[in-house]
């Protein structure tokens, strides 16, 4: 038994005299982007189904028929064979339509008790669920790379900047894990939104509730979710949750777009302080020389469609009055293209970041060529008495002397730099070293390789133990 082509065409049709203009239909439709989410679809209706019959709404005969039935069409989407029809509008009466092809009346049961508004709710979240899962386990390699890349160089010194000046020396691994701390709160931003996100819309129907008498409590155990929502006009209507998803991944890109900023600086000639490896790279069609960091590029240029996803989502819901408005169904796209821009952004750096190799001499010769050891040198008088303002003058001068002579504060003789102040003695070339400036810093938080080192420790611990802070 099958449905008639006029059911099949239309499954709200009785209300209307005339058919669906064709332009409308075609404008209306939405099968072509979200068929991705059909095993959750697939996965809700058997949950839905099973309590159904459980609480006797339809036979177990029935249930029965309708599991069987999504089994073999979920196979066949899988198998590539499935017949979908833009004139169906959507993945939900796409597969209810194939559904009550295959095994008759059944089939058309299984909407009893639900509509497509929380049908599509319970979907989305089902699918979001798994797409947060899974941009943490990429977060968290990405940190475990970056933490393997920080002991890796602990001992490598870099110029630190400020304003893209020379500031002072730092570590090349206290770098590393600086990123590392924005990924940290990148993954607990996803982890608290996902929250949020495992609430169970299904049952809502499509803004009431509805008559029969269901059990939401055995649906929400079967999918999964931590409970089920406690407003039907909020459940259908609510997509805080794909924006609060959109936002944290709009932050996460916002910080691997400021590391390719970094990336793309320290590849170049110019610097000189990295090299990329090869596979990660491209070349130019027309300059045989280039060696082009294209993957950082283009992460840099991806953070541009998910910051757009999110303002895009924030304008789609500001002026929907309660509850379910059709506009929700241009949710999707936008959510669908942030998710994957900010997987395989992850997938890139996760693969590339650690892999990469730091030139050493060219960081160590950067940070001598910007009087990195300046403060070094003012904290030095600071502790010989000196107050720090008057130290900050003296060493200004020193720093404008080193400029004329072309020569660094640690290059200068110990008469000249007495010339400046005579609280200098034979020990102040101890704190112009870089390696000496480094080292000074051991406290928590600090760029001494030491410390380095106690966070690499405690970062490896907390990504051991699952903790996300």
């Amino acid at each position: 038994m099958g449905m008639s082509e006029s059911d099949a065409k239309g499954l709200w049709s009785g209300r209307f005299t005339e058919a669906t203009d064709a332009f409308v239909a075609a404008f209306s439709a939405s099968e072509h982007y979200d068929r991705r989410l059909y095993q959750e679809d697939i996965r809700g209706s058997r949950a839905h189904a099973r309590m159904l019959a459980d609480c006797g709404v339809i036979s177990a005969d029935d249930a029965a028929a309708i599991d069987a039935g999504l089994d073999a069409i979920e196979a066949e989407i899988e198998a590539g064979g499935f017949p979908w029809d833009p004139a169906l509008e959507d993945v939900h009466m796409n597969i209810e339509a194939r559904l009550t092809e295959r095994i008759g009346e059944a089939g058309k049961r299984l909407h009893t008790g639900r509509s497509r508004n929380d049908q599509i709710a319970t979907d989305i979240r089902l699918w979001l669920r798994t797409v947060i899962d899974t941009h943490i386990t990429l977060l968290r390699r990405f940190q475990r790379g970056l933490v393997d890349l920080a002991e890796r160089e602990a001992d490598t010194v870099m110029p630190g900047f400020t304003h893209l000046q020379v500031a002072q020396p730092v570590s090349f691994g206290h770098h590393m894990l600086a990123w590392y701390e924005m990924l940290v709160r990148d993954e607990a931003r996803l982890r608290d939104a996902r929250e949020r996100v495992n609430q169970m819309p299904l049952g809502s129907a499509a803004l009431a509730g509805t008559t029969f008498p269901i059990d939401r409590d055995q649906t929400c155990a079967a999918l999964g979710f931590d409970a089920p929502t406690r407003n039907s006009l909020d459940a259908v209507s609510d997509r805080d949750f794909a924006i609060e998803f959109v936002s944290a991944a709009a932050l996460t890109m916002t910080h691997l777009s400021r590391m390719a900023e970094e990336l793309v600086i320290w590849a170049s000639p110019l610097t000189g302080f990295i090299d990329l490896p090869d596979r990660f790279c491209t070349g130019s069609s027309i300059m045989p020389q280039k060696k082009n960091p294209d993957v950082a590029e283009l992460v840099r240029g991806k953070s541009a469609r998910v910051h757009g996803a999110l303002h895009a989502l924030l304008t789609l819901m500001k002026g929907q009055p309660l509850a379910y408005n059709r506009d929700n169904q241009e949710d999707k796209e936008p959510l669908f293209d942030a998710a994957d821009a900010l997987r395989d952004s992850l997938r890139a750096f996760a693969d590339m970041v650690p892999a990469l190799t730091v030139n050493r001499d060219r960081t160590r010769a950067a940070a001598r060529e910007g009087f990195a050891t300046a403060t070094d040198l003012a904290d030095y008088l600071v502790r010989q008495g000196v107050a720090f303002r008057d130290a900050h003058a003296i060493v200004g001068k020193a720093v404008a002397h080193g400029v004329a002579e072309g020569r660094d504060l640690a290059e200068m003789s110990l008469t000249e730099l007495q010339g400046f102040s005579t609280a200098i003695g034979e020990d102040v070339f101890e704190v112009l070293t870089l390696d000496g400036s480094l080292a000074a810093r051991d406290h928590t938080g600090g760029t001494a390789p030491a410390q380095v080192r106690r966070q690499v420790a405690a970062a490896r611990e907390r990504l051991g133990s699952g903790r996300t802070g």
